[in-house]
C-alpha cells in the first residue's frame, strides 16, 4: 500500500494526522492543509468556531459546482456530470 505522506509534501504541515483525516473525508489539498494548520496554531477546538458554513457538493446543483470550479480557476469541467464535478473539487 502507497504511503499516503506522499500525497502532498507534509514538511509544511504543522499536523499531517489531521491533514490525512481530511483528505480521506474528501476535502481537498487546500482545505485540509488550511484547516490542518490552522488547528496546530490555535487548537483543534478553536478551528470550527470561526468562518461560514456551507452545503456538502452533492447538494450543490451542476450549475453551482461549475461556479465553483471556474472559481478555483479549474479547467475542463464544462463537459463533466455532477459526479465528476465533485470529484475534480475535492481532488483540486
Amino acid at each position: 500500500m502507497a504511503d499516503k505522506k506522499s500525497e502532498k509534501d507534509n514538511s509544511s504541515l504543522k499536523d499531517p494526522d489531521l491533514y490525512e483525516e481530511l483528505r480521506d473525508e474528501g476535502n481537498s489539498k487546500e482545505k485540509a492543509a488550511r484547516i490542518s494548520n490552522a488547528a496546530a496554531k490555535r487548537g483543534r477546538s478553536a478551528v470550527g468556531h470561526s468562518g461560514g458554513t456551507s452545503p456538502a457538493y452533492d447538494e450543490w446543483t451542476v450549475a453551482e459546482l461549475r461556479d465553483r470550479a471556474k472559481e478555483l480557476g479549474l479547467h475542463n469541467y464544462s463537459d463533466k456530470n455532477k459526479s465528476d464535478l465533485i470529484d475534480l473539487l475535492r481532488s483540486h
